[in-house]
Order: structure tokens, then sequence, then C-alpha cells
């Protein structure tokens, strides 16, 4: 079974929202809110799709399946924007990132 409450429940901490507010902004009820949390109710698509928006997230993201379901819409727009770039650009960045990423991990062995 899909456990789309924890997912609700984790989001809606990082955003700081009450489940009132979360219910407020997915235009239902504070208690159909807390059923699905609790995992008692499963969300219509129309519901989890006003709930992905409140959060910024995708469906896939809310029910923990898909290829990009652990990335935010942010990264995936930029993952998308990067695609459109012509070779010398992408790997220009692709340079960058790599140092970037190396100099982190470099940080954290030595942490």
């Amino acid at each position: 079974m899909l456990n789309i409450g924890e997912q609700i429940i984790l989001l809606r901490k990082q955003l700081n929202l009450s489940q009132s507010e979360l219910a407020e902004k997915a235009e239902v009820s504070r208690t159909i809110i807390g059923n699905y949390e609790r995992n008692t109710n499963t969300p219509s698509i129309e519901v989890l799709l006003k709930i992905a928006k409140v959060f910024n997230v995708s469906v896939d993201f809310l029910i923990g399946e898909g290829k990009l379901s652990t990335f935010d819409k942010d990264l995936v727009k930029r993952i998308e924007d990067i695609e459109k770039m012509d070779m010398a650009t992408k790997q220009h960045l692709f340079f960058l990132i790599d140092n970037v990423i190396q100099n982190y991990k470099t940080k954290q062995a030595f942490s």
C-alpha cells in the first residue's frame, strides 16, 4: 500500500503548515487531511493534484513512485533546462558542478 500519509506529514511539517492550513489551501476539510495522514483514506486524483501544488511537488513524489519522485519540482525544472542547452554549454556546466561536488565530498571526508 502507498504511504501517502507519511509524505503529506513530512511535507506539511517542512512548510510549517497545520492540518487546517493545508486543508484550506487544498480546498478540503481538516478531517480529511487527518484521514490521509493516518492512511485511513486515500485522496482522489483531483485532491492529490491540489496537495501536490500546495507542496510544489509532483504527484509521483507524493505517492513515492516514478523515476524522479524523489526530486522536487525546482530540481526537475533545472534538469529540463540543462537538457535544452547546447553540448558546449552543458560540458562547461558539468565541469563546474563536478568541481563543486568534489569540493563538497572532500570537506565531508575531512569533517
